[in-house]
Protein backbone atom coordinates (compact mmCIF):
# COMPACT_ATOMS: atom_id res chain seq x y z
CA UNK A 1 0.00 0.00 0.00
CA UNK A 2 1.36 3.39 -0.98
CA UNK A 3 1.98 6.08 1.60
CA UNK A 4 0.37 8.44 -0.91
CA UNK A 5 -2.92 6.54 -0.71
CA UNK A 6 -5.09 5.33 2.12
CA UNK A 7 -8.07 3.00 2.24
CA UNK A 8 -11.53 4.57 1.82
CA UNK A 9 -13.93 4.86 4.72
CA UNK A 10 -15.35 1.52 5.80
CA UNK A 11 -17.89 0.19 8.23
CA UNK A 12 -16.29 -0.14 11.69
CA UNK A 13 -17.26 -3.82 11.79
CA UNK A 14 -14.37 -4.35 9.35
CA UNK A 15 -12.09 -4.57 12.38
CA UNK A 16 -12.75 -4.46 16.12
CA UNK A 17 -10.46 -2.39 18.35
CA UNK A 18 -7.34 -4.27 19.37
CA UNK A 19 -7.22 -4.81 23.15
CA UNK A 20 -5.06 -2.20 24.89
CA UNK A 21 -4.16 -1.54 28.51
CA UNK A 22 -6.34 1.01 30.28
CA UNK A 23 -9.47 0.38 28.24
CA UNK A 24 -11.54 -0.13 31.42
CA UNK A 25 -9.94 2.57 33.59
CA UNK A 26 -12.47 4.77 35.40
CA UNK A 27 -11.66 8.44 36.07
CA UNK A 28 -13.49 10.94 38.31
CA UNK A 29 -15.60 13.76 36.87
CA UNK A 30 -15.77 17.25 38.33
CA UNK A 31 -19.55 16.95 38.20
CA UNK A 32 -19.47 13.81 40.34
CA UNK A 33 -19.17 10.12 39.66
CA UNK A 34 -16.76 8.19 37.47
CA UNK A 35 -16.60 7.42 33.75
CA UNK A 36 -14.56 5.15 31.48
CA UNK A 37 -11.53 7.13 30.36
CA UNK A 38 -11.44 8.02 26.66
CA UNK A 39 -7.78 8.08 25.67
CA UNK A 40 -7.74 10.21 22.52
CA UNK A 41 -4.11 11.32 22.60
CA UNK A 42 -2.48 8.44 20.72
CA UNK A 43 -0.15 10.82 18.86
CA UNK A 44 1.63 11.65 22.12
CA UNK A 45 1.79 8.14 23.59
CA UNK A 46 -0.40 5.26 22.55
CA UNK A 47 -1.63 2.77 25.15
CA UNK A 48 0.25 -0.49 25.17
CA UNK A 49 -1.33 -3.39 23.35
CA UNK A 50 -2.49 -6.12 25.72
CA UNK A 51 -0.56 -8.54 23.50
CA UNK A 52 2.67 -6.59 24.11
CA UNK A 53 2.11 -6.50 27.85
CA UNK A 54 1.40 -10.24 27.96
CA UNK A 55 4.51 -11.05 25.91
CA UNK A 56 6.73 -8.93 28.15
CA UNK A 57 5.19 -10.42 31.31
CA UNK A 58 5.82 -13.94 29.99
CA UNK A 59 9.48 -13.11 29.33
CA UNK A 60 10.14 -11.17 32.55
CA UNK A 61 11.05 -14.21 34.74
CA UNK A 62 13.70 -15.16 32.19
CA UNK A 63 15.27 -11.71 32.03
CA UNK A 64 19.06 -11.78 31.91
CA UNK A 65 22.08 -9.84 30.69
CA UNK A 66 22.42 -9.37 26.93
CA UNK A 67 25.72 -10.13 25.14
CA UNK A 68 27.29 -10.43 28.58
CA UNK A 69 27.01 -13.95 29.92
CA UNK A 70 27.28 -17.68 29.22
CA UNK A 71 24.38 -18.60 31.51
CA UNK A 72 21.09 -19.90 30.14
CA UNK A 73 19.08 -16.74 30.87
CA UNK A 74 21.77 -14.54 29.35
CA UNK A 75 21.80 -16.66 26.23
CA UNK A 76 18.00 -16.60 26.09
CA UNK A 77 17.89 -12.81 26.49
CA UNK A 78 20.56 -12.31 23.84
CA UNK A 79 18.63 -14.48 21.40
CA UNK A 80 15.43 -12.56 22.20
CA UNK A 81 17.18 -9.23 21.66
CA UNK A 82 18.64 -10.19 18.29
CA UNK A 83 15.38 -11.81 17.17
CA UNK A 84 13.66 -8.55 18.02
CA UNK A 85 16.05 -6.78 15.66
CA UNK A 86 15.10 -9.19 12.89
CA UNK A 87 11.38 -8.76 13.62
CA UNK A 88 11.68 -4.98 13.30
CA UNK A 89 13.62 -5.34 10.05
CA UNK A 90 10.84 -7.51 8.65
CA UNK A 91 8.17 -5.05 9.84
CA UNK A 92 9.94 -2.22 7.99
CA UNK A 93 10.71 -4.38 4.94
CA UNK A 94 14.38 -3.48 5.24
CA UNK A 95 17.01 -4.30 2.64
CA UNK A 96 19.35 -7.24 3.40
CA UNK A 97 22.30 -5.05 4.43
CA UNK A 98 20.31 -2.49 6.45
CA UNK A 99 21.14 -2.14 10.14
CA UNK A 100 18.51 -1.90 12.89
CA UNK A 101 19.83 0.11 15.82
CA UNK A 102 17.80 0.21 19.03
CA UNK A 103 17.61 3.65 20.62
CA UNK A 104 15.48 5.37 23.25
CA UNK A 105 13.04 7.15 20.89
CA UNK A 106 12.62 8.85 17.51
CA UNK A 107 14.40 11.88 18.98
CA UNK A 108 17.33 9.73 20.05
CA UNK A 109 17.42 8.02 16.66
CA UNK A 110 17.63 11.27 14.73
CA UNK A 111 20.24 12.68 17.09
CA UNK A 112 22.26 9.50 16.54
CA UNK A 113 22.05 9.99 12.78
CA UNK A 114 22.98 13.66 13.14
CA UNK A 115 26.09 12.62 15.07
CA UNK A 116 27.01 10.13 12.32
CA UNK A 117 26.77 12.47 9.32
CA UNK A 118 30.02 13.13 7.45
CA UNK A 119 31.53 16.55 8.12
CA UNK A 120 30.23 19.16 5.70
CA UNK A 121 26.90 17.43 5.08
CA UNK A 122 24.11 19.80 4.08
CA UNK A 123 20.79 18.96 5.73
CA UNK A 124 17.44 19.97 4.24
CA UNK A 125 14.38 19.91 6.46
CA UNK A 126 10.94 21.48 6.11
CA UNK A 127 9.83 23.87 8.85
CA UNK A 128 6.80 21.60 9.27
CA UNK A 129 8.75 18.91 11.12
CA UNK A 130 8.35 17.87 14.74
CA UNK A 131 11.18 19.28 16.84
CA UNK A 132 12.75 15.80 17.01
CA UNK A 133 13.43 16.08 13.28
CA UNK A 134 13.86 19.86 13.11
CA UNK A 135 16.51 20.47 15.76
CA UNK A 136 19.24 17.77 15.96
CA UNK A 137 21.15 18.88 12.85
CA UNK A 138 21.98 22.41 14.00
CA UNK A 139 23.95 21.20 17.02
CA UNK A 140 26.99 20.37 14.89
CA UNK A 141 28.99 23.35 13.68
CA UNK A 142 30.34 21.38 10.71
CA UNK A 143 26.87 20.76 9.24
CA UNK A 144 24.90 23.28 7.18
CA UNK A 145 21.13 23.24 7.70
CA UNK A 146 18.59 24.65 5.26
CA UNK A 147 15.06 25.06 6.61
CA UNK A 148 12.46 24.93 3.85
CA UNK A 149 9.17 26.83 4.00
CA UNK A 150 5.94 24.92 4.54
CA UNK A 151 4.56 23.66 1.22
CA UNK A 152 0.84 23.75 0.48
CA UNK A 153 0.71 20.82 -1.93
CA UNK A 154 2.61 17.58 -2.39
CA UNK A 155 3.98 18.83 -5.69
CA UNK A 156 5.16 22.06 -4.11
CA UNK A 157 7.03 20.03 -1.49
CA UNK A 158 8.83 18.07 -4.20
CA UNK A 159 9.56 21.17 -6.29
CA UNK A 160 10.86 23.10 -3.26
CA UNK A 161 13.20 20.27 -2.32
CA UNK A 162 14.48 19.77 -5.86
CA UNK A 163 15.29 23.45 -6.23
CA UNK A 164 17.10 23.57 -2.89
CA UNK A 165 19.15 20.46 -3.69
CA UNK A 166 20.00 21.55 -7.23
CA UNK A 167 21.37 24.91 -6.10
CA UNK A 168 23.28 23.74 -3.03
CA UNK A 169 26.90 24.76 -2.72
CA UNK A 170 29.15 22.93 -2.38
CA UNK A 171 27.69 19.86 -4.07
CA UNK A 172 28.83 17.43 -1.39
CA UNK A 173 27.01 14.99 0.89
CA UNK A 174 23.41 15.94 1.65
CA UNK A 175 20.59 14.61 3.79
CA UNK A 176 16.85 15.27 3.58
CA UNK A 177 14.70 14.74 6.67
CA UNK A 178 10.95 14.42 6.24
CA UNK A 179 7.99 13.15 8.23
CA UNK A 180 5.73 10.40 6.93
CA UNK A 181 2.62 11.73 8.66
CA UNK A 182 2.30 15.06 10.44
CA UNK A 183 1.90 14.93 14.20
CA UNK A 184 -0.26 18.07 13.91
CA UNK A 185 -2.59 17.45 10.96
CA UNK A 186 -2.14 13.73 10.40
CA UNK A 187 -1.58 14.44 6.70
CA UNK A 188 0.59 12.03 4.73
CA UNK A 189 3.65 13.38 2.93
CA UNK A 190 4.81 12.29 -0.55
CA UNK A 191 7.71 10.28 0.84
CA UNK A 192 8.40 8.19 -2.25
CA UNK A 193 8.48 11.26 -4.49
CA UNK A 194 10.71 13.18 -2.09
CA UNK A 195 13.07 10.20 -1.87
CA UNK A 196 13.28 10.07 -5.66
CA UNK A 197 14.06 13.80 -5.77
CA UNK A 198 16.74 13.44 -3.10
CA UNK A 199 18.46 10.55 -4.84
CA UNK A 200 18.29 12.27 -8.22
CA UNK A 201 20.37 15.08 -6.73
CA UNK A 202 22.85 12.86 -4.92
CA UNK A 203 21.29 13.25 -1.47
CA UNK A 204 20.09 10.74 1.09
CA UNK A 205 16.79 10.82 3.00
CA UNK A 206 15.67 9.84 6.48
CA UNK A 207 12.00 9.24 7.24
CA UNK A 208 10.55 10.27 10.59
CA UNK A 209 7.92 7.54 10.90
CA UNK A 210 6.92 8.26 14.51
CA UNK A 211 3.33 9.03 13.44
CA UNK A 212 3.28 6.88 10.29
CA UNK A 213 4.39 3.46 11.55
CA UNK A 214 1.58 3.04 14.14
CA UNK A 215 -1.10 3.77 11.54
CA UNK A 216 0.18 2.63 8.17
CA UNK A 217 2.56 0.03 6.71
CA UNK A 218 6.08 1.32 6.14
CA UNK A 219 8.37 -0.29 3.54
CA UNK A 220 11.95 0.96 3.41
CA UNK A 221 12.35 -0.70 0.02
CA UNK A 222 9.13 0.55 -1.52
CA UNK A 223 9.61 4.12 -0.31
CA UNK A 224 13.34 3.91 -1.15
CA UNK A 225 14.39 5.84 1.95
CA UNK A 226 17.89 5.53 3.35
CA UNK A 227 16.85 5.48 7.02
CA UNK A 228 13.67 5.34 9.04
CA UNK A 229 13.17 6.30 12.69
CA UNK A 230 10.26 5.62 15.03
CA UNK A 231 9.38 5.28 18.72
CA UNK A 232 8.02 2.32 20.62
CA UNK A 233 5.71 4.38 22.82
CA UNK A 234 3.73 5.53 19.78
CA UNK A 235 3.65 1.98 18.36
CA UNK A 236 1.74 0.51 21.33
CA UNK A 237 4.96 -0.56 23.04
CA UNK A 238 6.14 1.56 25.99
CA UNK A 239 9.37 1.20 27.99
CA UNK A 240 11.39 4.00 26.35
CA UNK A 241 12.73 2.39 23.21
CA UNK A 242 13.06 3.41 19.58
CA UNK A 243 14.58 2.39 16.28
CA UNK A 244 16.90 3.78 13.63
CA UNK A 245 17.04 1.44 10.63
CA UNK A 246 18.76 1.82 7.29
CA UNK A 247 22.02 2.07 5.42
CA UNK A 248 25.06 0.96 7.44
CA UNK A 249 27.90 2.88 5.78
CA UNK A 250 27.65 6.31 7.46
CA UNK A 251 26.83 4.63 10.77
CA UNK A 252 29.83 2.31 10.43
CA UNK A 253 32.22 5.10 9.44
CA UNK A 254 31.20 7.43 12.28
CA UNK A 255 32.49 7.20 15.80
CA UNK A 256 30.19 5.46 18.30
CA UNK A 257 27.19 7.51 19.45
CA UNK A 258 28.19 6.62 23.01
CA UNK A 259 31.53 5.21 24.14
CA UNK A 260 31.47 2.15 26.38
CA UNK A 261 31.01 -1.55 26.72
CA UNK A 262 29.08 -3.23 23.96
CA UNK A 263 30.20 -0.70 21.35
CA UNK A 264 33.83 -1.76 21.72
CA UNK A 265 35.17 -5.04 20.34
CA UNK A 266 38.62 -4.86 21.96
CA UNK A 267 40.39 -2.37 24.22
CA UNK A 268 44.16 -2.57 24.79
CA UNK A 269 46.66 -0.48 26.70
CA UNK A 270 49.42 1.23 24.74
CA UNK A 271 53.00 1.48 25.92
CA UNK A 272 52.55 5.24 26.35
CA UNK A 273 49.80 4.59 28.91
CA UNK A 274 46.83 5.31 26.68
CA UNK A 275 44.30 2.88 25.20
CA UNK A 276 43.52 1.65 21.70
CA UNK A 277 39.92 0.75 20.88
CA UNK A 278 38.52 -1.37 18.08
CA UNK A 279 34.81 -0.55 17.70
CA UNK A 280 32.14 -2.88 16.39
CA UNK A 281 30.98 -2.28 12.82
CA UNK A 282 27.50 -3.73 13.41
CA UNK A 283 24.54 -1.99 15.06
CA UNK A 284 26.26 -2.65 18.40
CA UNK A 285 28.65 0.20 17.52
CA UNK A 286 25.90 2.65 18.55
CA UNK A 287 24.33 0.61 21.37
CA UNK A 288 26.88 1.04 24.15
CA UNK A 289 25.90 -0.10 27.62
CA UNK A 290 23.48 -2.80 28.70
CA UNK A 291 20.69 -2.75 26.12
CA UNK A 292 17.01 -2.30 26.90
CA UNK A 293 16.05 -5.86 26.02
CA UNK A 294 12.49 -5.48 27.33
CA UNK A 295 12.00 -2.32 25.28
CA UNK A 296 13.33 -3.98 22.14
CA UNK A 297 11.15 -7.05 22.71
CA UNK A 298 8.11 -4.83 23.30
CA UNK A 299 8.65 -3.10 19.95
CA UNK A 300 9.07 -6.44 18.19
CA UNK A 301 5.91 -7.75 19.82
CA UNK A 302 3.96 -4.69 18.67
CA UNK A 303 5.32 -5.04 15.14
CA UNK A 304 4.24 -8.65 15.04
CA UNK A 305 0.79 -7.90 16.49
CA UNK A 306 0.07 -5.16 13.94
CA UNK A 307 1.27 -7.33 11.08
CA UNK A 308 -0.84 -10.28 12.15
CA UNK A 309 -3.93 -8.08 12.64
CA UNK A 310 -3.58 -6.90 9.03
CA UNK A 311 -2.87 -3.28 8.18
CA UNK A 312 -5.57 -3.12 5.52
CA UNK A 313 -8.28 -3.71 8.11
CA UNK A 314 -6.61 -1.44 10.69
CA UNK A 315 -6.23 1.41 8.19
CA UNK A 316 -9.84 1.04 7.00
CA UNK A 317 -11.22 1.21 10.52
CA UNK A 318 -9.05 4.18 11.45
CA UNK A 319 -10.14 5.98 8.29
CA UNK A 320 -13.76 5.41 9.32
CA UNK A 321 -13.09 6.96 12.75
CA UNK A 322 -11.20 9.87 11.17
CA UNK A 323 -14.01 10.56 8.72
CA UNK A 324 -16.50 10.42 11.59
CA UNK A 325 -14.45 13.00 13.49
CA UNK A 326 -14.11 15.32 10.52
CA UNK A 327 -17.80 15.13 9.66
CA UNK A 328 -18.84 15.70 13.28
CA UNK A 329 -16.47 18.62 13.88
CA UNK A 330 -17.61 20.28 10.65
CA UNK A 331 -21.10 20.56 12.18
CA UNK A 332 -19.87 22.44 15.26
CA UNK A 333 -20.05 26.25 14.78
CA UNK A 334 -16.70 27.99 14.98
CA UNK A 335 -14.53 24.88 14.54
CA UNK A 336 -11.63 25.09 12.08
CA UNK A 337 -9.66 21.92 11.35
CA UNK A 338 -6.01 22.67 10.63
CA UNK A 339 -4.66 21.45 7.31
CA UNK A 340 -1.54 22.01 5.24
CA UNK A 341 -2.51 20.23 2.03
CA UNK A 342 -6.31 20.70 2.05
CA UNK A 343 -9.40 18.77 3.05
CA UNK A 344 -8.89 16.01 0.49
CA UNK A 345 -5.36 15.17 1.61
CA UNK A 346 -4.94 11.56 2.82
CA UNK A 347 -4.16 11.36 6.52
CA UNK A 348 -3.87 9.11 9.54
CA UNK A 349 -6.03 9.43 12.66
CA UNK A 350 -4.61 12.73 13.92
CA UNK A 351 -6.64 15.98 13.79
CA UNK A 352 -5.89 19.41 15.21
CA UNK A 353 -8.46 22.19 15.36
CA UNK A 354 -9.39 25.47 16.99
CA UNK A 355 -12.76 26.83 18.09
CA UNK A 356 -13.30 30.50 17.32
CA UNK A 357 -13.32 32.62 20.46
CA UNK A 358 -12.45 29.73 22.77
CA UNK A 359 -9.22 28.84 24.55
CA UNK A 360 -7.90 25.46 23.46
CA UNK A 361 -6.33 25.00 26.89
CA UNK A 362 -9.62 25.59 28.67
CA UNK A 363 -11.47 23.30 26.28
CA UNK A 364 -8.96 20.51 26.83
CA UNK A 365 -9.33 20.91 30.60
CA UNK A 366 -13.13 20.84 30.34
CA UNK A 367 -13.08 17.73 28.16
CA UNK A 368 -11.08 15.98 30.86
CA UNK A 369 -12.90 17.29 33.93
CA UNK A 370 -16.48 17.06 32.63
CA UNK A 371 -16.33 14.17 30.14
CA UNK A 372 -13.32 12.03 31.03
CA UNK A 373 -11.65 12.63 27.66
CA UNK A 374 -7.90 12.98 27.24
CA UNK A 375 -6.69 15.13 24.32
CA UNK A 376 -3.69 17.40 23.76
CA UNK A 377 -3.54 21.18 23.53
CA UNK A 378 -0.65 23.48 22.68
CA UNK A 379 1.82 23.64 19.80
CA UNK A 380 2.62 19.89 19.78
CA UNK A 381 6.43 20.33 19.60
CA UNK A 382 5.99 21.63 16.05
CA UNK A 383 5.98 25.37 16.69
CA UNK A 384 6.71 26.73 13.19
CA UNK A 385 4.06 24.49 11.61
CA UNK A 386 1.29 25.27 14.10
CA UNK A 387 1.99 29.00 13.89
CA UNK A 388 1.83 28.81 10.10
CA UNK A 389 -1.49 26.96 10.27
CA UNK A 390 -2.85 29.49 12.76
CA UNK A 391 -1.74 32.40 10.53
CA UNK A 392 0.74 33.54 13.16
CA UNK A 393 4.44 34.31 13.03
CA UNK A 394 6.32 31.00 12.51
CA UNK A 395 9.50 32.65 13.82
CA UNK A 396 8.11 33.73 17.22
CA UNK A 397 9.49 32.11 20.40
CA UNK A 398 7.45 29.83 22.63
CA UNK A 399 7.48 26.77 24.86
CA UNK A 400 6.95 23.23 23.59
CA UNK A 401 3.32 22.27 24.03
CA UNK A 402 2.50 25.43 26.01
CA UNK A 403 -0.11 28.01 25.01
CA UNK A 404 1.08 31.49 24.11
CA UNK A 405 -0.35 34.98 24.17
CA UNK A 406 -0.38 37.90 26.54
CA UNK A 407 -3.08 38.93 29.03
CA UNK A 408 -5.02 40.85 26.39
CA UNK A 409 -4.98 38.26 23.64
CA UNK A 410 -6.24 34.71 23.15
CA UNK A 411 -3.58 32.03 23.68
CA UNK A 412 -1.97 30.72 20.51
CA UNK A 413 -2.62 26.99 20.65
CA UNK A 414 -4.79 24.27 19.19
CA UNK A 415 -6.55 21.10 20.27
CA UNK A 416 -5.45 17.72 18.95
CA UNK A 417 -7.37 14.48 18.96
CA UNK A 418 -5.69 11.28 17.82
CA UNK A 419 -7.01 7.74 17.55
CA UNK A 420 -5.53 4.33 16.89
CA UNK A 421 -6.06 0.60 16.86
CA UNK A 422 -7.52 0.51 20.37
CA UNK A 423 -9.98 3.40 20.08
CA UNK A 424 -13.64 2.42 20.65
CA UNK A 425 -16.07 4.17 18.31
CA UNK A 426 -18.13 5.31 21.29
CA UNK A 427 -15.19 7.38 22.56
CA UNK A 428 -15.20 9.30 19.28
CA UNK A 429 -18.93 10.00 19.56
CA UNK A 430 -18.54 11.06 23.21
CA UNK A 431 -15.85 13.49 22.13
CA UNK A 432 -18.06 14.99 19.40
CA UNK A 433 -20.98 15.41 21.80
CA UNK A 434 -18.67 17.07 24.32
CA UNK A 435 -17.16 19.52 21.82
CA UNK A 436 -20.63 20.47 20.57
CA UNK A 437 -21.73 21.16 24.15
CA UNK A 438 -18.62 23.16 25.06
CA UNK A 439 -18.08 25.17 21.86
Amino acid sequence: MSVSTIAPAADPSVCAPLPVLGRDVQVPLATGGDIEYAALDYAASAPALQRVWDDVAAYAPYYGSVHRGAGHLSQLSTELFENSRREVAAFLDCRPDDQVVFTRSTTDSLNLLAAALPAGTRVFVFETEHHAALLPWARRADLAVTYLDAPRTHQQAVDTLEQALATREPHGPALVCVTGASNVTGELWPVRELAAAAHAHGARIVLDAAQLAPHHPVSVRDLDVDWVAFSGHKLYAPFGSGVLAGRPDWLREAGPYLAGGGASRTVTRRTDGGVDVEWHETAARHEAGSPNVIGAYAIASACKALTEAGFDALVAREQYLTDTLRTGLAKVPGVRILSLFGDDSPRVGVLSFVVEGRSSTQLAAALSAQYGIGVRDGLFCAHPLVRTLLDSDPHAPGECGAPEGGPDEAPLSALRISVGVGTPEEHVHRFLRAVAALA
